[in-house]
């Protein structure tokens, strides 16, 4: 039986294939539009553009989470046991104790943010401490101090970059298309009219393929936390608790957002109305029995 140590090695390996394959795909597109206009510019303004957006971003994420999640600090003498249970795992994770945050809502829920963990933040709704018992809770927030060691947020700010270089890509070639900017782009007669169709059809479906694989490199974090927050209390059955009792909630949460859903440790729109398998592919979390049985077939 394979150990949660080799779970968490797979996980790893599986993101950053899905990083490589991201790059591959700015880069094949980024060629290919300025192939078709004779303007490495295209390129370069798309990454310049993108890095802009998103690096403030990056750089004020436990802000902007804190702020859409319409959070409040965690009294110390009110939030007693919460204050404790974080201190004492963040010591056994080897971290900084993060700031510790309440969101005043009945929707079970929980999430990390920061851009290291000298910046990072813990926010815990009160459905969830209200629902949880001592070991849950510890597996819960286990889960989102794995993903402050792991320094997701950095990886899944890398992949927001990408997402937002590929779709200024697609638009820029769109709309120079459009107005026939940079002379028309080539002349077909001296290219592959098939090579330049299929291009064309690629930068239009890129945008949809990067948002995809945005979505499968949140799910394999979260597989990595749950591996990780488990290795961290060493009793994976308090989080395969929590995630059962989360699982049965449906009602979403009141300031859900897409911009933050990722950093959630469950879908923090409530229950997907949609079929598994469309679950599958376009949430930013993988379904709950899936990460429960994950942590069922590991061992310590």
């Amino acid at each position: 039986m394979a150990s949660l140590y080799t779970q968490q090695s797979k996980n790893v390996f599986r993101t950053w294939v899905l990083m490589t394959v991201f790059l591959v795909l700015v880069v094949g597109i980024g060629w290919f539009a300025s192939y078709y206009y004779n303007s490495s510019a295209i390129l370069y303004v798309a990454i310049i553009i993108a890095l802009v957006m998103n690096v403030w971003a990056y750089w004020f994420s436990d802000k902007i989470a804190i702020r859409q999640a319409r959070a409040y600090p965690a009294d110390e003498t009110q939030y007693k046991e919460l204050h404790r249970i974080v201190e004492n795992l963040a010591i056994t994770a080897g971290l900084p104790k993060p700031n510790v945050y309440i969101i005043d809502d009945p929707a079970p829920n929980a999430f990390s943010a920061g851009r290291d963990k000298n910046h990072a933040v813990i926010a815990v709704t009160t459905g969830l401490l209200g629902m949880m018992n001592e070991n849950e809770l510890q597996g819960v927030i286990a889960h989102e101090l794995s993903h402050v060691g792991n320094r997701d947020i950095l990886v899944m700010t890398a992949a927001v970059v990408l997402v937002g270089v590929i779709s200024v890509l697609a638009n820029l070639f769109l709309r120079i298309s459009f107005f026939g900017g940079f002379g028309g782009g080539r002349d077909r007669n001296n290219g592959n009219v098939f090579i330049l169709i299929a291009g064309i059809i690629a930068i239009i479906l890129a945008p949809i393929a990067a948002t995809l694989i945005e979505l499968a490199i949140s799910r394999k974090r979260e597989y990595l936390a749950d591996a990780s927050g488990a290795l961290l209390t060493r009793y994976p059955e308090g989080l395969e608790s929590a995630l059962q009792k989360l699982g049965s909630y449906d009602a979403p949460l009141k300031s859900a957002s897409t911009a933050t859903a990722h950093m959630y440790i469950t879908n923090p729109f409530g229950a997907h109305p949609a079929g598994q398998w469309i679950q599958k592919i376009f949430s930013t979390h993988p379904p709950i029995p899936d990460r429960i049985a994950a942590l069922e077939g590991m061992n310590i």
